[in-house]
């Protein structure tokens, strides 16, 4: 089955828990904290594998989780950290954020691989807690939670060329005629339903073709095949245009290559400005002739190869031009690099960590780092709360409350929790 767009939810493995433990031996006085830290939870990773030609493995997955890091342990035994999850996935993939349609990478190479989903830190021992002032903290941290988002997987093929016409102009044919790729040929429209690749080898240099699913008028608004052909076309150096010359069907030819042309430029102003070429296929047929006569009339200036893909006539030519053309061009590149995310704590800059709104009678109060702060805190000890007031003082909550018009015994809401202001 060929699968090209998946949306799935990834969830990264949280950090283990910190301990809180002290050294307890005969003869040893206030032997001091030994509690131990947590350890990484798994990153979730995305590799590209030059075998796979669909994600329909990632579509069978539906939810991606991490595995949880080790707790720490008494005796300054710290967890050991998750190892990470790697997925693997075919090259040409992109991976978008589906919330917020931002590109997150564009994996274009075998072994490329990218951190979707960053594991959580280990929540920290009660050793590593301990100062001059307070030897022998009585609190540890919880692991830290793995990012969790929500993704859109776009698969496009990796081709040099990209054939495009109308169904049924013997694109199939063509891309069978001249590499090593077999596809599925009948005579009806729509027999190729997902891209085929063949390889094409002229001399010493050699060159991928695509044969892609026949458009038809209104595909850039996703009519019939619509964006599943125009993706893939995206990829491609050069877009050879197929063109059924021979007007089989009782087609014509210049409005067939119209009309081809305007979806294109609809779809992505891109694909018509990447080099083409014009494939005038069908001149076995007797009207072809007449029919070519009008073409290079009508567009004196396009390179046009007139052939016979069932009689393999007038594909030397054409094979050997694409392969130097093909050469002479660099590799596409569809998307800027994406900035590179922080994933460290809070540096305290001027912007506050976090947003407060004010919904009915609470106060709301969100931000990833004093979410996380809230999930690392361990309200079961009394210095592990006293840490979490201090955390939130120095992020600047209660200042901004108060700014903002709280009041004592106000309601105050983090995630599922609910605190009363300044108590």
């Amino acid at each position: 089955m060929f699968v090209d767009e998946v949306t799935i939810l990834v969830e990264a493995g949280r950090g283990g828990d910190g301990c809180t433990s002290f050294r307890r031996e005969k003869f040893v006085e206030l032997g001091g904290p030994n509690g131990g830290s947590g350890g990484h939870g798994s990153n979730i990773v995305f590799k590209c594998e030059a075998g796979l030609r669909t994600l329909v493995d990632l579509k069978m997955m539906k939810h991606i989780r991490g595995d949880k890091g080790t707790n720490g342990k008494g005796s300054n035994m710290n967890g050991a950290s998750a190892e990470d999850v790697i997925i693997k996935i075919p090259v040409g993939t992109t991976i978008i954020n589906a919330e917020t349609n931002e590109v997150l990478a564009d994996l274009t190479r075998n072994d490329a691989s990218y951190i979707v989903a960053h594991g959580g830190r280990g929540g920290r021992g009660n050793r590593a807690f301990a100062t001059h002032e307070n030897p022998a903290p009585k609190m540890s941290e919880l692991g830290e939670p793995g990012e969790k988002i929500l993704i859109k997987c776009e698969l496009k093929v990796l081709a040099d060329v990209g054939l495009v016409g109308m169904p049924s102009v013997g694109k199939s044919t063509l891309i069978s005629m001249i590499s090593n790729c077999k596809p599925k040929i009948g005579a009806y429209h729509f027999t190729t339903l997902s891209p085929n690749l063949g390889v094409i080898k002229v001399n010493d240099k050699q060159f991928v073709m695509a044969d892609l699913p026949g458009l038809i008028e209104g595909a850039s608004e996703g009519v019939g095949l619509g964006h599943k052909f125009l993706r893939h076309a995206m990829r491609s150096k050069v877009i050879a245009h197929v063109i059924d010359m021979g007007a089989s069907e009782g087609r014509n030819p210049i409005e067939d290559y119209e009309k081809i042309v305007f979806e294109l430029q609809k779809y992505d102003e891109r694909l018509t400005k990447k080099p083409h070429i014009i494939i005038a296929n069908k001149m076995d047929i007797p009207a072809a002739k007449s029919h070519l006569e009008a073409f290079r009339a009508k567009y004196p200036d396009e390179k046009i190869y007139p052939i016979s893909a069932l009689e393999k006539a007038g594909l030397e030519p054409l094979i050997a031009d694409l392969a130097d053309l093909v050469a002479s061009l660099d590799e596409v590149k569809l998307y800027d690099e994406p900035a590179k995310e922080s994933h460290v704590l809070y540096k305290y800059h001027n912007d506050l960590p976090f947003t407060i709104s004010h919904e009915g009678n609470v106060w709301v109060v969100k931000g990833r780092e004093i979410e996380n702060l809230l999930l690392m805190t361990r309200f079961n000890e009394e210095e592990s709360v006293e840490r979490f007031g201090r955390k939130l003082r120095g992020m600047g909550l209660e200042a901004e409350l108060e700014k903002m018009g709280a009041q004592r015994g106000d309601e105050v809401k983090i995630l599922d929790y609910i605190f009363i202001f300044k108590e």
